[in-house]
């Protein structure tokens, strides 16, 4: 379970989100919320993984940075939504995993299969806490900000009610 530690406003280029801090006691998880989602139905919602190389280091070789752009602009028409950022670089396998699996991916394989190639889970992340964080939020219902239809029907599994899925990032 998450438990809710702090909240400011963050001034972006897309508008002023409410950036809410969580923690399971181990890991940290930012939801970056626009307008009123409490009680909400069919809520824009972008499930975002850590990527040191798109967002910090300006990377061209993933589209990280560009799908965050397109969730906080789809949201910000939209009038509401929230971003929940999950510490979960590498598809949950951490940022050495990424690195150890990149011969794989230029050799052509999938990246899911590029980290099973290194001795990684193709995909480890967990979405649990991105449910915590929704139900904290009061969300009744979202709509998917993604082209991921795996995370669609892990979020139902944990009990979010997903009314469909929205692929902006084309």
């Amino acid at each position: 379970m998450n438990t809710r530690l702090a909240e400011r406003e963050l001034a972006t280029k897309f508008g002023t989100f409410l950036e809410v801090l969580y923690t399971d006691g181990g890991s940290e998880a930012i939801a970056l919320v626009l307008g009123t989602v409490d009680g909400g139905e069919d809520v824009l919602v972008r499930i975002h993984s850590a990527c040191l190389g798109g967002h910090v280091f300006n990377s061209i070789e993933c589209e990280c940075a560009a799908e965050m752009a397109a969730a906080q602009a789809a949201i910000q028409k939209a009038g509401r939504g929230v971003i929940i950022y999950l510490d979960q670089e590498g598809k949950g396998n951490g940022h050495l995993a990424l690195m150890k699996s990149v011969p794989f991916k230029q050799a052509g394989l999938s990246q899911a299969e590029a980290y099973e190639k290194a001795g990684y889970a193709p995909d480890a992340r967990d979405y649990s806490p991105a449910a915590d964080i929704l139900s904290n939020l009061g969300v009744r219902s979202i709509v998917m900000l993604s082209r991921n239809p795996g995370k669609a029907r892990d979020l139902s599994d944990l009990g979010i009610r997903v009314g469909s899925t929205l692929d902006i990032f084309s």
